[in-house]
């Protein structure tokens, strides 16, 4: 995420273009590589032709010349590195979850605030083409009143043992920070917040269907972390969201995430660049007869909703606006408050799970 989204797609790609405008302005952002594996950043920085890169983060966080601290590390390194680029004075951006715990995403929140620093957590589902034009259909009214959001995430991951995995294996290590729960439940927070209000109670369950897997060096561990889960969300309004997130399933969808939106007025299925609509004025009216073939082709009855944009890389539109707020004192709702909301919806779903009762949401 940080070599692939963060830099090539996101900070590359906005010095490629000339920068970011901020008001007359271009706004160019200067990378800095920092990490633990000295040959791994030299190597990507004669790659890119970028020439400072370090280990030492301490002395990068002592250069005045540097503005901005990206934390894209595993979520128990995320803590110690924010708080000493807080206290340094610089403004702080984060992959997600930014902490392990509520407590902890509000003490840096605290924390940023007080050193007068801006502080931003990713949210990239929100940016994807497919999810902006939802958005663009939840904006324009085009479902009437929202009833239910039905969404499914995941692909398989493979153990390891015969194929290599996809995802690093700290991924299914509880005491590594590990969990789809950990990992998913901050995204469908932002995203079903983003787009329909905000959640107020969740029932889930979550499982680890592979209990056993083998790591980067080929050697069997136990899957002590959550590979699935399957997830009850009421939303303000009334609306429920059915949320299932897997790393054990075998997809037999479009895409590897679709979000079913239905209203009184449409429905819509959205992805990570498609959406599709259908109206209520040519819905079709099936009846139940499971006896003969249906003469009703279901998929062709939807209409895609077109682009009408070019749509940038998801990560570089929130890089920008993170960027903007930074310069220009621009509007940005992704901060550290909303990180909290995300990873409190995390741990009130693991107890969901543990207790099998209905958690509701603090406001």
């Amino acid at each position: 995420m940080g070599y692939r989204q963060h830099l090539v797609r996101s900070i590359l790609a906005i010095r490629e273009r000339g920068g970011t405008r901020v008001g007359d302005d271009l706004l160019v952002p200067e990378p800095v590589l920092v990490g633990r594996n000295a040959d791994k950043l030299k190597e990507i920085a004669q790659r890119h032709d970028l020439p400072r890169w370090t280990t030492d983060l301490d002395a990068v966080l002592g250069d005045p010349e540097v503005g901005v601290y990206f934390d894209a590390q595993v979520t128990s390194a995320h803590v110690s590195a924010l708080s000493r680029a807080i206290a340094a004075g610089k403004h702080v951006y984060s992959e997600k979850p930014v902490a392990a715990t509520p407590g902890e995403v509000e003490e840096l929140a605290r924390l940023a605030d007080a050193a007068g620093v801006k502080h931003g957590v990713v949210a990239d589902k929100l940016y994807l083409p497919g999810i902006r034009k939802l958005r663009r259909l939840v904006d324009g009214g085009f479902f009437g009143r929202v009833l239910s959001v039905r969404g499914e995430f995941g692909y398989w991951v493979f153990e390891g043992d015969w194929q290599t995995a996809q995802r690093p294996s700290w991924n299914y290590r509880t005491e590594d920070g590990g969990g789809i729960v950990v990992d998913m439940f901050c995204h469908w927070s932002y995203l079903l917040e983003g787009l329909f209000g905000p959640v107020e109670a969740v029932t889930a369950r979550a499982v680890t269907h592979v209990p056993e897997r083998w790591d980067e060096r080929g050697e069997r561990y136990a899957a002590t972390a959550d590979d699935a889960a399957y997830a009850i969300f009421e939303l303000a309004g009334g609306v429920v969201a059915q949320v299932n997130s897997s790393w054990a399933v075998r997809v037999r969808r479009d895409e590897l995430v679709e979000f079913q939106v239905d209203g009184t007025h449409g429905s819509a299925v959205a992805g990570l660049r498609d959406c599709v609509v259908q109206p209520r004025a040519v819905t079709p009216k099936p009846v139940w007869d499971p006896d003969v073939p249906s003469a009703i082709d279901f998929r062709a009855q939807w209409q895609q909703v077109p682009d009408n944009e070019v749509f940038d890389n998801g990560f570089l539109v929130q890089w920008e606006e993170f960027l903007r707020h930074v310069d220009a004192d621009a509007p940005f709702r992704h901060d550290f408050r909303s990180g909290v909301r995300g990873v409190r919806l995390a741990a009130l779903g693991l107890e969901s799970s543990r207790t099998g009762r209905r958690v509701e949401v603090p406001a």
